[in-house]
């Protein structure tokens, strides 16, 4: 998955975050929430109006879904073009109240255009004012800003539902969110993948995903803090628990489990599980103990020569393993799985 996603850690370092999401994944995850937005402001914060797609649904679902406010807003983009260079003086953001003249369609006259002072950066005070207003954020952030993005929704209190990389969920400040159950994933996109719309990088999908003009980018989700049927939906257990299909960790009390399906119905103890089980938590059924990171500089599942088992050993134990790394023995050569999170079955 490294190599695949190789363009998306470019695009963090150069800040080309330029990554369009398509109309048909918003309709498929925003109909699980519906019932969250009657009566409700809503603000896009990071989209031009005139080409998103995140305005184009609320635009024309507004009466369906009993909106009161529309605003979305746009960083520095004067150009009716997807791809602007960003270079304008002036941004704009837009204001929607609902259809005027009856013909449910959201016209150039029923919406209206502001000018920023500024460049319309969510982090600018103009912007800042403007989410003071909302009810709801819904959108896709840069992904190289994902952490002070969710900061600022977190600090004005806002609900929220936003597209990320899976690779945040190891972020501690986003980590500790979802643990204390105040962010968590919602419905998602198929097999965590997502085609957007992008013009910088060359999309390395194979023929079947190939999509001209898109970028197919793994490890995808939604984050939120709405709450969606899936949430209180109970995983369906079935392996019993075997002490020689399950390795025990070196440095901290609980079981390796390779896949979420593999979860033992019947262990009672703490349990290391892949970052996938976040699309199957329900939190009446688990409770999150805290996160087993590969943070050693040995890369997940490589197994460092004999000469450094000492000195690696005494290092992980001496920095613990939630919130740091865990190691298992196998055949006597220390193997660093990859990202665990630790979790117990609150049912037993």
């Amino acid at each position: 998955m490294a190599n695949k996603n190789k363009h998306l850690h470019k695009a963090s370092k150069a800040k080309k975050d330029e990554f369009y999401t398509q109309l048909s994944d918003i309709e498929k995850e925003l109909k699980h929430y519906k019932k969250h937005f009657k009566g409700k402001v809503v603000l896009c914060n990071c989209d031009d109006p005139r080409v998103s797609n995140f305005f184009h649904y609320f635009a024309y679902n507004f009466e369906k879904l009993g909106l009161k406010k529309l605003i979305t807003t746009c960083y520095k983009n004067q150009n009716m073009d997807l791809f602007s260079q960003n270079d304008s003086e002036q941004a704009i953001y837009l204001e929607y109240e609902g259809d005027k003249n009856g013909n449910n369609v959201p016209d150039p006259e029923e919406i209206g255009i502001k000018h920023f002072k500024g460049d319309g950066d969510f982090r600018s005070e103009e912007c800042i004012e403007l989410l003071k207003q909302a009810d709801i954020v819904v959108t896709n952030p840069p992904f190289s800003l994902f952490r002070e993005y969710v900061a600022q929704l977190i600090e004005y209190d806002k609900k929220f539902l936003i597209i990320g990389h899976q690779n945040a969920i190891g972020y501690k400040d986003i980590f500790k969110l979802i643990k204390d159950n105040r962010l968590w994933l919602g419905n998602g996109f198929n097999r965590n993948c997502a085609h957007f719309i992008n013009r910088h990088y060359v999309d390395f999908a194979s023929d079947t995903d190939h999509k001209e003009g898109m970028i197919r980018v793994s490890g995808v989700q939604w984050f939120t803090n709405m709450d969606i049927n899936k949430r209180h939906e109970k995983m369906i257990l079935y392996k019993p628990y075997s002490p020689t299909e399950y390795s025990k960790f070196e440095n901290y009390d609980a079981i390796n489990v390779n896949k979420t399906k593999e979860i033992p119905m019947d262990y009672e103890g703490v349990m290391g599980v892949p970052i996938t089980f976040l699309n199957k938590y329900n939190p009446d059924q688990f409770e999150i103990i805290g996160l087993g990171i590969s943070s050693s500089g040995i890369a997940a599942g490589v197994k460092p020569y004999k000469d450094e088992h000492k000195k690696y050993r005494k290092e992980v134990q001496k920095r613990g393993a939630v919130d740091g790394d865990l190691y298992m023995m196998v055949n006597g050569v220390v193997t660093v799985p990859y990202t665990r999170i630790l979790i117990r079955n609150k049912l037993l």
